[in-house]
């Protein structure tokens, strides 16, 4: 009777636990096609807020805006992170802990603590916020270079941990043979340790573009006058009140970031044919 009890119990538990997690998203999705302008009240079914989002400039600017940081700090993190998680696994040095611990420092620390810290850097070290004009898919940007450096400095963290999780649990030995067979120190990387490493390097560089598309307080903090990304963007709007256009947008970044997700899953998911692509590679 008791286990049965205590089954139920954690039956009602999980779903009030789901029903907590997940129901805003629920509501924000559904009301992102209310017809109606109201938020409380559903009036019929639209697609219209979603088309005055493709024909809103603005929005339009801060999503190709989101996309550029997002893409640029990601490359270089994920260069930099897995260069660092090499490093930081493979290598001991005079100092080395105190340098691991401050790679975790952007994952412990308080975002708005980094972006104030980021936001005093650039104001003494005469950095500014000098705008990076480029042109991306066709789109005239202004980016400043303080929100990408901004992006890239608390990314590095987080691929690094990724990265070296992924080295810490790999099979040595491969390397070993590899040497034994002659190769040199490149080609054991490249074709050895390289492909065992890309899980932990895409899943890492998924991580980072996840992060940057989505944050608002270092953005905030380090983009200057005039700058919007997309976070930013929706965060003027929800000022004047919630609206549908609010949710469609809410809902295309879930959308984005339920993708991102997927395309992790099923990388993790081949990384069990990583020996395969080895002998392939040798």
């Amino acid at each position: 009777m008791r286990a049965r009890l205590g089954s139920s119990a954690l039956v009602i538990y999980g779903i009030l636990a789901f029903l907590f997690l997940y129901l805003p998203i629920i509501i924000v999705v559904i009301f992102s096609f209310n017809d109606s302008r109201s938020t409380a009240q559903w009036s019929g079914f639209t697609m219209s807020w979603y088309q005055e989002l493709v024909q809103d400039e603005q929005i339009i600017l801060s999503l190709w805006n989101s996309l550029f940081v997002a893409v640029v700090s990601t490359l270089i993190a994920t260069v930099l992170g897995t260069l660092a998680a090499l490093g930081l696994e493979r290598y001991s040095f005079r100092g080395k802990l105190v340098v691991d611990s401050a790679f975790y420092l952007p994952i412990i620390i308080p975002d708005i603590a980094m972006a104030i810290m980021l936001l005093i850097f650039f104001n003494t070290s005469g950095i500014g916020f000098e705008p990076w004009h480029v042109s991306f898919v066709g789109v005239r940007l202004a980016v400043p270079y303080s929100v990408i450096i901004g992006h890239v400095a608390f990314n590095i963290a987080f691929v690094t941990v990724v990265v070296r999780a992924r080295l810490a649990s790999m099979d040595m030995t491969l390397e070993e043979a590899a040497n034994d067979l002659y190769a040199n120190s490149w080609q054991t990387f490249r074709r050895v340790t390289l492909p065992m490493l890309m899980p932990g390097i895409l899943g890492g560089a998924l991580l980072a573009f996840t992060l940057s598309l989505d944050d608002f307080v270092i953005t905030f903090f380090t983009s200057g006058a005039g700058f919007n990304t997309l976070p930013v963007r929706v965060f003027g709007m929800i000022k004047r009140g919630v609206t549908p256009e609010i949710n469609a947008v809410s809902t295309v970044m879930l959308v984005a970031s339920f993708l991102l997700i997927i395309i992790s899953i099923v990388t993790r998911m081949r990384s069990g044919e990583d020996e395969d692509a080895i002998q392939f590679g040798l």
